[in-house]
C-alpha cells in the first residue's frame, strides 16, 4: 500500500538508551498506513522509523519510532512541523500538493534520545531532530526490514503467524528468527517459528525484560533475544 502527503490530506522492546546529545541516525522506514483509534474515531495513521548509531551489545543498531502521524501537510499538522525540522526546510507549495513520502527513506539526522516513563514501562521518544550537519552521515545498516517488506505472498499486511510444516522441510523457506532455537523454558528445543503466538508473547513479557537485565548473557540468550525482536515488529510492539 502506497499513499502521498496532500496539505489537504486529513511486548517488550529495550528502548533506545538516552543520549547525552546529538547522535547520528538515518530514516529506514514509512510506514503503511494504518487504522489508529483516537478521541475524534479512527484515523489513518503512519510512523516514521529511525535507526541511529546507538549499538546494542550484540552490535545491532537501535531503531526508534516516531509518533504516529496523519498524512496531512496542513500548517498545523505535527507532521508539517516535524518535516520541518527534518529536512531544515518548510514545505514548499509545491509539495503542498503532493509529497511523496518515500522521498526520506535514507534521509540522514541528528537526533536526541531520552525516556519516558509511563506506568511499569520505559518508552524511548526523539526529543529533538535536525538535518545532518558535517561529514560522514549515517548510512543504514541493511539489517533493518522494512513493513512493506514483510508483507505475506497473498499481499495482505505482515503480521506474525506460527511457521506451517514441519522444521526440517520449511527450513529454506523461514527467516532466520523462525530458525533460532529457544533454550529456555517449556518450549526448549523448538525453532521459535514453530511457537504459537501466544507462547511467543509470552518470551517477550516475561523473559526478554530479565534478559535485558542480565549483565552476563550467553551467545543463546543474545540469539534468542535479536529473533524475538524481530517477531516483536510482527506483532507490532515497536521500540518507541
Amino acid at each position: 500500500m502506497s499513499f502521498k502527503l496532500s496539505k489537504k490530506g486529513g511486548g517488550d522492546f529495550t528502548p533506545h538508551p538516552e543520549t547525552d546529545g546529538l547522535v547520528r541516525a538515518v530514516i529506514v522506514d514509512v510506514t503503511d498506513l494504518k487504522k489508529t483509534p483516537s478521541q475524534y474515531g479512527e484515523r489513518d495513521t503512519f510512523r516514521i522509523v529511525y535507526e541511529s548509531e546507538v549499538e546494542d551489545e550484540t552490535g545491532r543498531r537501535f531503531c526508534i519510532w516516531s509518533p504516529p502521524y496523519t498524512p496531512s501537510l496542513n500548517e498545523k499538522a505535527n507532521l508539517r512541523k516535524d518535516l520541518k525540522k527534518i529536512r531544515g526546510r518548510d514545505v514548499t507549495k509545491e509539495e503542498e500538493i503532493e509529497l511523496d513520502p518515500e522521498s526520506l527513506v535514507g534521509h540522514a539526522v541528528q537526533i536526541i534520545v531520552k525516556h519516558e516513563e509511563k506506568g511499569d514501562k520505559t518508552y524511548a521518544q526523539i526529543t529533538h531532530v535536525q538535518p545532518h550537519k558535517g561529514a560522514d552521515p549515517l548510512k543504514a545498516s541493511g539489517k533493518f526490514t522494512r513493513e512493506r517488506d514483510r508483507q505475506k505472498k497473498d499481499g495482505e499486511s505482515a503480521a506474525y503467524q506460527k511457521a506451517s510444516g514441519a522444521a526440517a522441510d520449511d527450513a529454506p523457506s523461514r527467516q532466520d528468527w523462525q530458525k533460532c532455537k529457544v533454550h529456555v523454558g517449556r518450549n526448549k528445543g523448538l525453532d521459535l517459528g514453530d511457537l504459537e503466538q501466544e507462547a511467543v508473547q509470552n518470551l517477550l513479557d516475561k523473559w526478554l525484560p530479565d534478559h535485558r537485565k542480565n549483565a552476563k548473557p550467553t551467545a543463546d540468550d543474545k540469539r534468542l533475544a535479536a529473533a524475538l525482536e524481530e517477531a516483536a515488529v510482527l506483532l507490532n510492539e515497536p521500540a518507541y
